[in-house]
């Protein structure tokens, strides 16, 4: 079993995970990163991205993500591909311990575990992935300019991305399981009002379609949820709605956490219930969930560490 110390842990990978680990490396803390399994986060399953500061052309998620770990690298961050499988934040220093065996001893720690989006389990939702299925109207909205458009789900996440998705699309239609919504009364009667926006009650969507090559959707097929019968709706895009699960499971009960499991923290800085312990990105974010932003919050995770080992006189 192998120890290794640090002054600051970063636990996760993604934009947030990489600009904390640029930032604390900068500052001469030598932090290291626990990337987990599935290094770089969501963007590693996001194709175009448009709207990440800095790039002219279409850029593809997994390049970007690539480029800000080998920025970490260049810097002095050490990552290590493993996943921390418990943690310890009443010991000073910090104990983490990881799959593979090794005890990680932090002065700080930086949380930046993400979340992940709720998808229906369909194959047909799997293969088009980036080919018409999205999961973030912010993200891909743009894509579906003049095109007609499906959002799977019924609350307030789903009624938030229908009407954002009426910046672009001609024709948007909010398919729910339920004869009503679950989303907050307000946003409901914006939804109502909206004329672009059409709403298919009692269906789930048993199949997306289309075609092959290049990858592209089409429509999807519909079973109503109280007789079985079938329908298909031609779309060009399919936006599931149902919700994200925070990464967080193994704090539960060692940090606070919202009904939801998102990570509780001030809105003016990284902080969270234990002091030394620092959050960012989708871990604690529900309502932005943006590359940017989580970049951003990892570097307020990076500065908030630096600050805390400085005032405690940690060199």
């Amino acid at each position: 079993m192998s120890e290794l110390y640090t002054k600051v842990l970063i636990i996760g990978s993604g934009p947030a995970g990489y600009a904390a680990a640029i930032y604390a490396a900068r500052a001469n803390l030598a932090p290291i990163m626990v990337s987990g399994l599935e290094p770089g986060g969501q963007l590693m399953i996001t194709t175009d991205v448009e709207n990440y500061p800095g790039f002219a052309d279409v850029i593809q998620g997994p390049w970007l993500m690539e480029q800000m770990r080998l920025q970490a690298e260049h810097v002095g961050t050490k990552i290590i591909q493993e996943q921390i499988v418990d943690v310890d934040f009443f010991s000073r220093p910090f104990i983490c311990h990881g799959e593979g065996g090794t005890v990680y001893k932090a002065e700080t720690i930086i949380i930046a575990t993400g979340a992940q989006a709720k998808w229906l389990g369909l194959e047909s939702e799997s293969k088009y992935l980036g080919f018409g299925v999205s999961g973030c109207a912010t993200c891909d909205g743009f894509f579906f300019r003049g095109k007609e458009v499906a959002v799977i789900g019924g609350g307030n996440t789903a009624v938030e991305e229908a009407l954002y998705l009426t910046n672009h699309a001609s024709k948007v239609t909010l398919i729910h399981r339920r004869d009503k919504l679950r989303a907050e009364k307000m946003l409901q009667e914006r939804l109502f009002k909206n004329p672009k926006i059409h709403i298919i009650w009692d269906h789930v969507v048993d199949e997306v379609l289309g075609e092959d090559n290049p990858l592209a959707v089409t429509s999807v097929r519909l079973k109503n949820t109280l007789t079985g019968a079938t329908q298909v709706l031609s779309i060009d895009g399919v936006f599931v709605a149902i919700g994200h699960i925070p990464n967080t499971k193994i704090f539960k009960g060692k940090l606070d956490l919202d009904d939801e499991g998102y990570i509780i923290g001030s809105p003016l800085s990284s902080e969270t219930s234990i002091e030394g312990v620092f959050s960012a990105g989708d871990v604690r974010d529900k309502v932005y969930r943006q590359a940017v932003t989580a970049a951003g919050m990892g570097c307020m995770g990076a500065l908030d560490a630096a600050s805390f080992l400085q005032d405690r006189g940690i060199t």
